[in-house]
């Protein structure tokens, strides 16, 4: 495999079965300059160069030091998840990664205001944004707030094969916190973040959302409905009230049967 462009000293074009691919490994670039071979062993992950021009062009752009521990991430996220991680959106985390520590490492720091519904919908990929945390620390002596770990699951939960897209995961995601805050505003209480109840609600509200898509729904008999609606009359109030706020202002509704399992899950956490 011989190198026909040095990207720096972790990246390199080679041409291998007659396509230009990136190579990136450690070291891999390292003082050498074109038509050197390369030693297959020093390669840690290898790119076809058609499909992955903005890799490129993002190689050469950020620090070397960002982009090994963008990868050193992804590996951990893959063994942790054990799952293959999708190639054509790494370059997405990537990006990020290095945007974030230089944010940071100017004092700048974002607040992600969907924290808690993603500590509580993407649980294992949040488990990842913390240990990545740390990692930078560890690396690069550059403290993150746990916001950042909550950016970084939303990237790795959609490099996720059955992941989806980024944008639509924010989307569903702020959907949920949005139903969230109404039914705060409209029963006036606080719901605590670490309550299981509240774990519950966050959960059924995703998957509502995924039925709601799908065209699928809970199945509830109308004489179990109509009990949940009386006996329930206030909580069920609300649910109305956060299924008219979603179909107005996101376009999505939802049939009368879920909104009785919506309820019993608000009148769970409205006896707390």
């Amino acid at each position: 495999m011989k190198i026909t462009k040095i990207l720096n000293n972790n990246a390199v074009i080679i041409m291998d079965d007659n396509q230009e691919k990136i190579a990136i490994g450690s070291g891999v670039g390292f003082k050498k300059v074109k038509n050197d071979l390369v030693q297959p062993n020093k390669i840690e992950k290898l790119f076809i160069l058609r499909e992955n021009e903005k890799l490129q062009q993002l190689l050469q752009r950020i620090p070397e030091e960002h982009i090994i521990l963008a990868e050193e991430i992804i590996d951990y996220a893959e063994k942790h998840l054990g799952v293959e991680l999708n190639e054509h959106v790494r370059i997405g985390l990537t990006d990020h990664l290095s945007f974030a520590i230089e944010r940071a490492g100017e004092g700048i720091h974002l607040k992600n205001k969907l924290l808690q519904e993603i500590k509580v919908l993407y649980r294992k990929e949040f488990e990842i944004g913390l240990w990545a945390l740390e990692y930078i620390k560890e690396k690069l002596d550059v403290t993150m707030p746990v916001d950042e770990a909550a950016f970084i699951a939303l990237h790795i939960h959609t490099m996720k094969i059955q992941g989806g897209d980024l944008h639509e995961t924010v989307r569903k995601t702020t959907i949920v916190s949005d139903m969230v805050s109404t039914i705060k505003n409209t029963l006036q209480i606080d719901i605590e973040e670490d309550d299981i109840a509240y774990e519950r609600l966050i959960t059924h509200l995703r998957f509502a959302l995924i039925r709601s898509n799908d065209h699928k729904v809970h199945t509830m008999d109308e004489e179990m409905l109509e009990m949940i609606k009386h006996k329930f009359k206030l909580s069920y109030q609300c649910a109305v009230r956060v299924a008219e706020k979603v179909a107005d202002e996101h376009g999505v509704h939802f049939p009368e049967e879920e909104l009785g399992y919506i309820t019993l899950h608000i009148e769970r956490l409205r006896k707390k």
